[in-house]
């Protein structure tokens, strides 16, 4: 289950990535900035699979990821990501933070080794780790039946519904479930 919860961790992050400068291509740096905030937040969400500790709710998110061992140097580029007033600055700090989770990553051993250099997206002008890629190799490695037979890059109920009401509440999800079988 770890893994098929890092996979679709690594998955957001793909999913995103190069959205940063694609937003700003168009001028929308609100959108970029926000796009931005998304991949801090999953970049922490990230550090917290890998670090295999539960990752709390919005209030003590934070405080909890500045206990994780990883915070010390991720922290202040993640910081220095919300800060950015232009974005090849926030690209560039969201590069450092990929290439430092990537490493992480590869040292657990769990998958095949996967880039820990950015890259093009494609022929775009836009620096990426290919977080898709980490979750190819991530799915690759789960072996349990059960976990293969999850929807793919869905991962838990944390990674998929964004609801405090839903996430504090463990009754709400199943009375969500019975009004979505209707």
């Amino acid at each position: 289950v770890w893994l098929y919860v890092l996979a679709a961790q690594w998955s957001r992050i793909g999913q995103e990535e190069a959205f940063v400068g694609r937003c700003a291509q168009v001028s929308d740096e609100l959108g970029s900035r926000i796009v931005a905030a998304r991949l801090v937040r999953d970049l922490m969400k990230l550090s917290f699979v890998l670090a295999r500790q539960y990752a709390p709710y919005t209030k003590w998110f934070g405080a909890a990821f500045a206990r994780l061992e990883i915070a010390v140097r991720l922290q202040p580029i993640l910081l220095d990501v919300l800060g950015a007033v232009d974005w090849p600055t926030r690209e560039r700090h969201l590069c450092a933070a990929y290439e430092m989770l990537a490493r992480v990553h590869n040292t657990l051993n769990i998958t095949e080794v996967g880039p820990t250099q950015v890259t093009r997206y494609y022929e775009r002008p836009f620096w990426v780790i290919g977080g898709g890629r980490f979750a190819e190799l991530t799915c690759a490695a789960i072996r349990d039946p059960a976990v293969l037979a999850l929807p793919p890059n869905m991962g838990a109920i944390d990674q998929f519904v964004d609801s405090t009401d839903v996430l504090s509440n463990p009754g709400m999800f199943n009375r969500l479930k019975t009004v979505f079988e209707k």
